[in-house]
């Protein structure tokens, strides 16, 4: 029997994937938890009208991270921190931080989940963290930690 998944399955698929499956399994188990649905004519027409617009709204978001990747590549956040001896910091610099910095400097708003800092930033100096915009799009931020 043809189902149309409307609900991630593990061990079989993923939502909008249609599969063959035994009859009892579809009509005893997925239909009724509504996981899936009878797979039609009209329905896997309506399934792939769907997923055309999905891709074109996951291209167009992957294309505004792109431009918005070019913008980060070139530019510097500069956060100023107390130190004490040695340029050791009182604390940490972490990726809630850089974002708020990113936001004050350059008025460009990021996600804190989305900043990677790959280790606490205790120390002056230049560092590099990823920013992750997309599933396939990424741009490192220059960040300049100085002394108060």
């Amino acid at each position: 029997m043809k189902v149309i998944l409307i609900k991630d399955v593990p061990g079989q698929g993923r939502c909008g994937d249609v599969l063959n499956v035994a009859e009892g399994y579809a009509r005893n188990y997925l239909i009724p938890r509504g996981l899936a649905s009878v797979a039609s004519e009209a329905k896997i027409k309506e399934l792939a009208e769907r997923q055309r617009v999905q891709a074109s709204k996951d291209q167009k978001l992957e294309q505004v991270a792109r431009e918005l990747a070019a913008r980060l590549e070139n530019l510097t956040v500069q956060l100023k921190a107390k130190t004490g001896e040695g340029g050791r910091l009182f604390g940490s610099i972490n990726n809630k931080d850089v974002a708020e910095a990113m936001e004050a400097q350059h008025k460009i708003t990021l996600d804190k989940k989305k900043l990677i800092v790959k280790e606490p930033i205790k120390q002056l100096g230049i560092y590099s963290i990823t920013a992750k915009l997309h599933t396939t799009v990424q741009a490192e931020i220059r960040v300049e930690v100085v002394g108060e």
